[in-house]
């Protein structure tokens, strides 16, 4: 199994509204994308000073599936209209387990 992890940090001004539309769009990537073996994201809950303020964790089978989900169409449109103008800074890693 490969476990994807990314951290965000969303820009200055980001409305509700514009963090609804990614949330929306995560959760419709499992029905469209079947390598998905599970999907977790959600807002960081500020316990932690600096902390990024979203996570996605996100499992796979192997290497391949990841690079298929990486690579959709769903994936990519909703990173190109929805994640990229909001974000600040990412951080990723995959790791096997």
């Amino acid at each position: 199994m490969l476990r994807h992890v990314v951290l965000m940090r969303w820009k200055p001004g980001t409305s509700d509204d514009q963090k609804q539309a990614v949330r929306e769009g995560l959760a419709a990537l499992p029905a469209a994308i079947p390598q998905i073996r599970s999907y977790q994201f959600g807002d960081d809950e500020a316990i932690a000073e600096g902390n990024f303020e979203f996570a996605i964790v996100a499992d796979f089978d192997n290497r391949s599936d990841f690079q298929s989900y990486a690579a959709s169409d769903a994936h990519q449109k909703l990173i190109a209209e929805h994640i990229r103008p909001i974000l600040q800074d990412r951080a990723a890693a995959q790791f096997e387990f």
